[in-house]
């Protein structure tokens, strides 16, 4: 395998240690921003280059026309997606591309009241970053398409990890108990998406699929757990009426939906390593007291 990462992120670059330990003869490479973030990467064995959503370093189009397997993970922008944009021509020659997996979202689906949305539910983007997740999904789907390449579209839930967790938000203090009667959210975590990632890579795994956790759950749910495993009293109550909220905030608790997983599940023969956010906290601490 020889796998091509647009944008080496949080989730991305779990990814690409499993696919590591999968296959441990798989050439990585990917991008970053910045030249500081690709001199990272190249420290962890991961050929690095820089790509900021329009200019590219040196050496990225042959790194880019020898891969096999591409995972893209940059959000689209008001005029498209960036990697499509800059490098649809780089794309087109690469004549041994296999297999490509596309990073979007389950905030597609808009909001269901509550009621379990699968990927048969019709997108209802609420906001314009939904909106352009819909686009970039169909664009990615069409090159596939064109190409004889299967596409998988991951619609991730909300991601938590080691680092990115409700115990990091309890130390630093920026954690939040609001309370919106009957939402609900789903998560997925990081270590889920990166096996998950692995096995549709290895397989070819083409369709739109769910990222998501076994159990939708109420967000404040989730920072009463994480302070009793801390033994910290859990911070006050605040009702979403009179909470202050970002914008992007406050769309996020617009899309109230349960996201079913059973599709990605029966595909590749798999359960969660870890399927609600108890288990996830709870070895998030066991590794990390």
């Amino acid at each position: 395998m020889n796998v091509f990462f647009f944008g080496l992120g949080f989730s991305a670059l779990a990814a690409a240690h499993a696919i590591r330990v999968r296959h441990p003869g798989a050439v990585i490479a990917g991008t970053s921003r910045s030249l500081a973030g690709a001199e990272a990467l190249k420290a962890q064995g991961i050929e690095g280059f820089v790509f900021d959503g329009s200019h590219s370093g040196p050496g990225l189009v042959s790194a880019l026309q020898a891969s096999t397997h591409i995972i893209h993970s940059i959000p689209p922008d008001a005029a498209g997606d960036p990697a499509l944009r800059a490098h649809r021509a780089t794309l087109d020659a690469a004549a041994d591309l296999q297999w490509i997996g596309y990073y979007s979202t389950v905030g597609v689906y808009g909001g269901s009241g509550g009621e379990w949305v699968d990927e048969t539910t019709l997108p209802a983007p609420r906001n314009a970053r939904s909106e352009q997740r819909v686009a970039a999904e169909i664009a990615w789907l069409a090159y596939g398409a064109s190409r004889a390449v299967p596409v998988a579209v991951l619609r991730l839930a909300g991601i938590y990890g080691p680092g990115r967790s409700a115990f990091d938000k309890l130390r630093d203090g920026t954690a939040r108990r609001i309370v919106k009667p009957g939402q609900v959210f789903n998560r997925i975590h990081v270590a889920d998406i990166a096996t998950i990632t692995a096995l549709a890579a290895s397989q070819c795994l083409g369709g739109t699929y769910n990222l998501a956790d076994d159990e939708p759950a109420p967000p404040q749910d989730l920072i009463s757990y994480a302070a009793s495993r801390l033994g910290m009293a859990p911070p006050a109550e605040i009702p979403f009426d009179t909470a202050e909220l970002t914008p992007m905030q406050r769309s996020f608790y617009a899309d109230n939906k349960r996201v079913s997983n059973a599709a990605i599940k029966a595909a590749l023969g798999i359960t969660l390593a870890y399927p609600n956010y108890r288990a996830g906290l709870d070895a998030i601490l066991k590794d990390r007291p």
